[in-house]
């Protein structure tokens, strides 16, 4: 089985105007190729800076992060950037959709900057809006159509681009509770076809649908365990 990620003695310090803030105390991580796992923790506790790190959205201070087998630490940012667009898909809570672009054009954003032909990037972009269920509304704009269905949005706009690792944070922290379920049907959908997936979630009943869970405390990882109850929306 394929390696995604492996994270060793994973730190992170931020210079502030007290001195040196250390985020993260080490952090050791491994996940495999169709894994789906769960983030979870309280605030400050380090987990979207892992997630930064992990996105290649910043880099450690120190210790190792492998994407792929290949250690990202040396990597200039115009190369950490193309490892952003060819590896990975990111789900934001707020959806990040450009407002005055319809949907078809959202979705296919990350290929332009892949360089691939339009009548190719809105071939790719209709596949994953049909996937996602949205085929009567992929000329839209993301005001005109409901919250969910702009999350659903960019879940396709993360798959478009083909990558090996999905990462969501709070993907259902602005729906309410059946759309939030909608959106997790989805993911596990996702993953079932063999999709790799990273969630950062406050909601246990969200992370009860992913098959591990990984607690952050404190800017260490404090517990990593399978889901013993799977929660199947």
């Amino acid at each position: 089985m394929k390696r995604i990620v492996t994270t060793r003695d994973l730190k992170k310090s931020y210079v502030t105007g007290a001195g040196s803030l250390e985020v993260l105390h080490g952090v050791n991580f491994k996940l495999d190729e169709g894994e789906f796992t769960a983030i979870m923790g309280p605030s400050g506790s380090g987990k979207s800076t892992f997630m930064n790190i992990l996105g290649c959205l910043d880099v450690q201070t120190s210790g190792d992060f492998e994407l792929l087998g290949e250690s990202v630490k040396n990597l200039s940012p115009d190369q950490l950037a193309k490892h952003r667009n060819r590896f990975i898909g990111f789900v934001f809570q707020g959806y990040n959709l450009l407002p005055k672009s319809d949907l078809v054009e959202n979705v296919s954003l990350p290929l332009l900057y892949s360089r691939v032909p339009a009548a190719e990037r809105r071939k790719r972009a209709l596949e994953q809006l049909d996937k996602v269920g949205l085929t009567p509304w992929v000329d839209h704009l993301p005001t005109q159509v409901s919250g969910g269905q702009q999350q659903r949005a960019a879940i396709a706009r993360a798959l478009v681009g083909k990558p090996s690792l999905i990462l969501a944070d709070e993907p259902t922290g602005n729906l309410d509770s059946q759309t939030s379920d909608e959106i997790m049907q989805l993911l596990i959908s996702l993953n079932d076809e063999g999709t790799s997936l990273i969630l950062v979630t406050h909601e246990p009943d969200v992370a009860e649908c992913a098959k591990r869970i990984v607690r952050f405390r404190d800017g260490l990882l404090v517990e990593d365990a399978p889901v013993e109850k799977r929660r199947i929306p």
